[in-house]
Parts: C-alpha cells; sequence; structure tokens
C-alpha cells in the first residue's frame, strides 16, 4: 500500500461489507486498521487479497516493514529481467526477418514478463474484474496488447522498466515516509533506570514506568519525558520545540524525550510512558496528519477519478476510428491506443500530492512546528489577518520588576531595594514574586510578625519599623496618598504597569513597577508578518493600558482590550467578515472559543500539553512567535510546490501524446515518460525537507 490511489482502491473493495464498522488507513507506516466482527473480517481480507494486495496481521507491540522498495533478491530479479528484455529488442532490431531469432526473442521476451510482471498482472487483472482503471490495469491491458499485435520484445521492455521504475519510485516515497519516522531515533531505546535497591541499571525506555528515576549522562539523549530532580545543566531541545539556542534546566524544570543533555548529569522522575512522550504525541500527529487531504490534494484525487476513464476511450477510439478515417493499419492504430494507455496513467499526478504534504509537515514539525493536516498547511498561505493574545503570545507571559523608584531621600536606594525584597520573597502573590527576582542581588533582611493582606499586600517588622509592601487601594485606605504620587502612579498606569508601594506607617518610601514584558522575539514576528499582507491585531483580556503598551512595542496598530472569551470569539467572527481569512493565536486553552472560531487555531509554548495539542489546528512547540510566519511561507511553498508538480505530471503526458499520435514514442519510451515523471514530482515535493 504505497500511495493515495491504492488507499482508493482497497476502500472500495471494502464497500458495503457487512459488519465492518471502521476502516483507518496510516500511508506513512503502511498499516490498515479495521474493527469488524470475525466473519466480517475474513471476508474483508479475503476481499483485499481478491484486489491483489497482501495483508498481514500485526501484534499490537509490533513494528510495520520498514521498507516498500524491493530487497536485493527482488533488484536482481528485476535487473534480470531488463538484461532479457534488452536482449529481445536486440535481436528484433538486428534480425527482423528471420524467424529462428523472432522465436528466440519471444522467449527471451516471456521470460522477462515472468521475472518482472506477475504482481503487476495480478493486480491488474482484479482491477479490470471490477472496472477499476488504475496503473496495474492500463499496465496490464497494454502488454496483453502488445502481445496480440505480435510486439513481445516490446512488451518485454515496458513491464520491465515498469517494475524498476515502481521500485525506484517506491524507495522515493520511502524517503518521504522516512523523515517522520527518522524522528523515533531522537529518543535512545534505552534508559539508566534506578532500581529497588538503590543501584542503577539499563532497561527498554518502553518498560519504565511512570515515577521512575532516570539519569542522563552529559551528552546523552533524554530517553523519556520527566522532570529533573538533581542537577542543572544546558538542555538542546531543538528537536522538540525548535529553539536554536539550548535552555538551561534545573530541579523542578521539564524535559522531553528526544532532547540533548549537554553539560551535566542529571536525574529526573519520569512523568509519562514512552507511549506517550511529547515526541511520540507529535510523531503520531504527525503521521494522522497525512490522513487529512489538502484541497488541492482532493482536487488531483478527483481529477484523477475522471482523468483515467477519459483517457481509456480517447485510446479505444484512436485504436478503432483511425483505421476507417485515416487509412491506418489495424496494428498501427492499436499500437499508438496502447501507447496513450501507458503515456495516460496518473500516477505521477497522484503521488504528487501526498509526498509534496507529508514532506511539508515533516519540514514543519522539525522547526517545532505541528499542523494537523494537509487542509490547515494549504490554509496558512490564505491567512489575511493574525489575531494574537497578549499574556504568553507576544508576552513573557510572567511579571517582572520594570522600574524600582525611591521616594525616601533620607535612605539609600540600595537600603530600600532591600527592605522591599526582605518583604517580596515572604509573598507567594506573583507581583511579590516578579518584585524578589528582579531584586535577586539585594541581601535579604530578617522580618519578623509577617502577615499577608489578601487584596492588598503583606506587612511585616524588620528590627522593630512597621513596613507594606502594598498596593493602590491599601496605601489609599492608610491615607498616605499625595497629588504628587498620584501623578507619579497614573505615569506608571498608563504604561501598563502594576504597581506595589513600599510604605513604613508614616508615608511611602519606594515605588515597585511590575509590567509583563514584550518577548525578544515578538516585534520580529509582527514585523515578518506585515512583509507577508498579514495584519495583526491583539485581542486580549488584559486593561487597555498595559494592552497599548505592548501593542506599540510590538507594532500592531488595532488593539482591543478587556475581553471575556465569548467577547473575543465575536471579535474574531467580526474579523473574519470585515478583513478575510483569520488566525487566532493563543494558549490553547483559554482561547478555546476563539481558536474554534477562527480559520486556523494556533496554539504557542504547548510542549508536553496535551490540551494544546488537541485543541489548535497548529501548535508551535516552544513560545517563539517567529515560527507562525514561517508556517505561513511554508505554506505558499507548499502550494506553489503542489502546483509545479500537477503542471510537471500533466505537461510531460500532454508532450508524449502528442509525440505518440504522430509516430514519435514507443511504448518503452512512454514508460520512461510516465515513471520519469512520477519520480520528478516526488523529488520535487521532497525539496521541502530541505528548506528551513
Amino acid at each position: 500500500m504505497d500511495c493515495a490511489s491504492e488507499e482508493a482502491q482497497i476502500r472500495r473493495a471494502l464497500e458495503d461489507l457487512p459488519g465492518l464498522r471502521t476502516v483507518h488507513f496510516n500511508l506513512g507506516r503502511r498499516e490498515l486498521g479495521l474493527a469488524a466482527e470475525g466473519a466480517a473480517l475474513e471476508q474483508a481480507l479475503t476481499r483485499i487479497r481478491q484486489a491483489g494486495f497482501h495483508p498481514e496481521a500485526l501484534q499490537p507491540d509490533a513494528q510495520p516493514p520498514a521498507q516498500g522498495s524491493p530487497a536485493h533478491g527482488a533488484w536482481r530479479r528485476q535487473l534480470a529481467a531488463l538484461a532479457l528484455a534488452l536482449g529481445a529488442e536486440s535481436l528484433a532490431f538486428a534480425w527482423p526477418d528471420q524467424p529462428q531469432v523472432l522465436m528466440l526473442g519471444r522467449v527471451l521476451a516471456a521470460s522477462a514478463i515472468a521475472l518482472a510482471g506477475f504482481s503487476v498482472y495480478g493486480k491488474g487483472l482484479a482491477a479490470l474484474a471490477r472496472g477499476r482503471l488504475n496503473i496495474d490495469a492500463l499496465m496490464t491491458v497494454a502488454v496483453s496488447g502488445a502481445f496480440l499485435i505480435g510486439q513481445w520484445p516490446e512488451a518485454a521492455m515496458v513491464m520491465a522498466l515498469y517494475a524498476i521504475a515502481e521500485a525506484i519510485e517506491a524507495r522515493a516515497v520511502d524517503r518521504a515516509r522516512e523523515a517522520i519516522q527518522s524522528l523515533w531515533s531522537l529518543a535512545p531505546e534505552q534508559a539508566e533506570v534506578q532500581d529497588a535497591q538503590g543501584g542503577w541499571s539499563r532497561r527498554e525506555v518502553k518498560t519504565v514506568p511512570v515515577g521512575a528515576l532516570v539519569r542522563v549522562r552529559p551528552g546523552e539523549r533524554v530517553p523519556l519525558d520527566g522532570e529533573i530532580v538533581l542537577g542543572e545543566g544546558s538542555i538542546d531541545q531543538s528537536p522538540v520545540t525548535g529553539e536554536s539556542l539550548p535552555v538551561d534546566k534545573r530541579p523542578g524544570d521539564p524535559v522531553f524525550a528526544g532532547t540533548l543533555n549537554q553539560t551535566a548529569a542529571l536525574e529526573l522522575r519520569v512523568t509519562a510512558p514512552a507511549s506517550d512522550s511529547t515526541l511520540a504525541r507529535i510523531i503520531h500527529a504527525v503521521e494522522q496528519a497525512q490522513s487529512s487531504r489538502a484541497p488541492t490534494q482532493r482536487f488531483v484525487d478527483r481529477f484523477a477519478a475522471g482523468y483515467t476513464p477519459a483517457v481509456f476511450v480517447l485510446a479505444l477510439a484512436v485504436a478503432l476510428l483511425p483505421p476507417w478515417l485515416l487509412d491506418w493499419s489495424w496494428p498501427q492504430a492499436l499500437y499508438k491506443a496502447l501507447v496513450m494507455l501507458v503515456i495516460a496513467c496518473p500516477c505521477a499526478l497522484v503521488i504528487s500530492t501526498p509526498v509534496t504534504v507529508v514532506s511539508g509537515l515533516t519540514a514543519a514539525a522539525r522547526r517545532g512546528i505541528l499542523i494537523k493536516g494537509g487542509a490547515h498547511l494549504e490554509q496558512a498561505r490564505s491567512l489575511q489577518v493574525v489575531a494574537l493574545d497578549k499574556t504568553g503570545t507576544l508576552t513573557e507571559g510572567r511579571p517582572q520588576l520594570a522600574a524600582f523608584e525611591p521616594l525616601d531621600s533620607g535612605s539609600t536606594p540600595e537600603a530600600l531595594q532591600a527592605l522591599a525584597r526582605s518583604l517580596a520573597v515572604r509573598s507567594d502573590h506573583p507581583v511579590a514574586q516578579a518584585i524578589a527576582q528582579g531584586l535577586a542581588e539585594t541581601p535579604v533582611q530578617a522580618v519578623d510578625s509577617v502577615e499577608a493582606r489578601p487584596g492588598r499586600g503583606v506587612q511585616g517588622r524588620v528590627e522593630g519599623r512597621l513596613l507594606l509592601l502594598a498596593n493602590h487601594r491599601w496605601i489609599e485606605e492608610l491615607g498616605q496618598c499625595s497629588p504628587e504620587l498620584e501623578a507619579r502612579l497614573a505615569q506608571h498606569e498608563q504604561a501598563g504597569r502594576t504597581v506595589s508601594l513600599l510604605a513604613d506607617s508614616r508615608q511611602v518610601l519606594a515605588i515597585c513597577a511590575v509590567a509583563d514584558r514584550l518577548k525578544p522575539s515578538s516585534a520580529r514576528a509582527v514585523a515578518e508578518l506585515r512583509a507577508l499582507g498579514v495584519t495583526p491585531v491583539m485581542l486580549t483580556g488584559d486593561n487597555p493600558a498595559a494592552a497599548r503598551q505592548i501593542a506599540s512595542q510590538a507594532g500592531i496598530a488595532e488593539v482591543r482590550a478587556g475581553l471575556l472569551p465569548e467577547e473575543k470569539q465575536r471579535a474574531l467572527a467580526e474579523l473574519q467578515q470585515r478583513l478575510g481569512k483569520t488566525a487566532m493565536v493563543g494558549d490553547g486553552i483559554n482561547d478555546a472559543p476563539a481558536l474554534a472560531q477562527a480559520d486556523l487555531g494556533v496554539a504557542m509554548g504547548a510542549a508536553g500539553s496535551h490540551t494544546a495539542v488537541e485543541a489548535a489546528d497548529v501548535v508551535v512547540m516552544n513560545d517563539d512567535l517567529r515560527r507562525l510566519p514561517e508556517t505561513i511561507r511554508l505554506s505558499r511553498r507548499t502550494h506553489a510546490v503542489l502546483w509545479q508538480n500537477i503542471a510537471l505530471a500533466l505537461g510531460i503526458k500532454l508532450l508524449f501524446l502528442l509525440l505518440a499520435l504522430f509516430d514519435n514514442a514507443s511504448m518503452w519510451m512512454a514508460v520512461f515518460a510516465d515513471m520519469g515523471a512520477s519520480l520528478l514530482v516526488v523529488f520535487n515535493g521532497m525539496r521541502l525537507l530541505g528548506r528551513p
């Protein structure tokens, strides 16, 4: 089962079979899943065999056959068939009028066909019996017709060339599929696991349970998803997230199977089995995406379904009409008709689209972009608007200290910073934590009588002095606000900052301003979107001042702030109506209504998140918004290659059809034209794998 046309043959063979509940194809792994009652399952297997295929049952944990291309023995048989066919052609060319030589040539030709063509003949006869005009049926008719008109060497050459070209084509298609399967090799097959006695031993990763302790040495790949419990170091996450730079990891941080530990030994607690690691889910999603037909792919399949019968009728007309109308001989007309049948095979046309789509999906996965199907890959090229959430998409998603402004002239800035940090580290509020992190170099002083005041802040005593780290409302309640202070706070709030105030029982000592900062990559990503002709818009539930500040830094002109989830959905619908096809970029969870409304839903920073992978059409596995314009560029390149392949396949066939009509093409030249076109479009589609 090599391509979509063969999938269609099997689907038709299983049509209207009672008791057959579901049929699931995975062309990337050459797997067919059937859910059926016992009797129906046997009938289904019988029908598949009658269609010319040879199904083999797989055990639950078994791997399917790795290659579709022939083994060394099959290659020798096909090359021997080609040698015999060349011998037959040579004898017919050198001694065309010698009966003994003619008989020897026929023996060589029959031997060549026997070596190369039995499987093709079997599939072709099965297809003809069901009225299906596929490549095997066309080849069977062409070779049989060549025999009937005495062109035995020509028939042998056609069959030998066809068998070899099919093998080369299968190998070329395998290369595209192997690009996906090669992702599995990123995760090692064994892991160093701690046993009950505290020792370490190597075990197969599929046998390591969740919760086990695993050790990863420097230079080794992480075998399973886990959380670091001991050690600090740098991890190259590019195979999973596409990040170009290593990421520093410490205890409590997650790590993913297939990533590379670069600097220090790490011990991690396994958080997911091998079959459900982030890497496994990526590969599974890419494999599943192949079954989602892109619009161009559906067009090609429909076109090919009508194209083949039309050419068959045309070939029949060439065989029957010219002897009456143009004074051709019957053998001459029949030979030209057979050449046309071979040229007309839609294989190059049908195979060009899935190989191109798979190459595009795999190229995206290698960059940390998980696209959930060919339809979504094509959809990205026509986007006119991208609606961006603010928090976690354009920004870091966590508050950071943006400014520390001393107000007490009687204390040094360093002393005030020490007091602020001493209170902040004793609070678990995100704003307080941001202040503590921002003043990380400042020493901490002892604080007594610490008390958190929900909705207001935290208070405590430092050397007997009551101190507060308070919000604006608490300071107003204490009567410590002044017009000058209000003016300073207004400046920070207009900049989109959240303000906390360090104060004692008499006055405000310092202002701590916290803000969610724009990611370094966001402004570049927005500029790239504009360069692609896509309009960026911000849709956020945050306050208008903070939203406008971030939008200004990112280069976004249109901002809608203070939106509830259902309001985001309505805003997105309005953008679609006013400006055209729109993508929504968010976290894949909170923005679910808007993601569902969008023409293309994109989840950001979703490595390790089951929910985000399920929620969106496109998943960016790291937090780099620049992956979005990359996706649009890849979509446009994929679409261009798809139509290049369609033009190549149809153009080559049209050229050789004209040559055949004017006596300038033979049957074996027709095979070269057909299979040459197939190989050309396959390799053209695979160019996408090499593009960044």
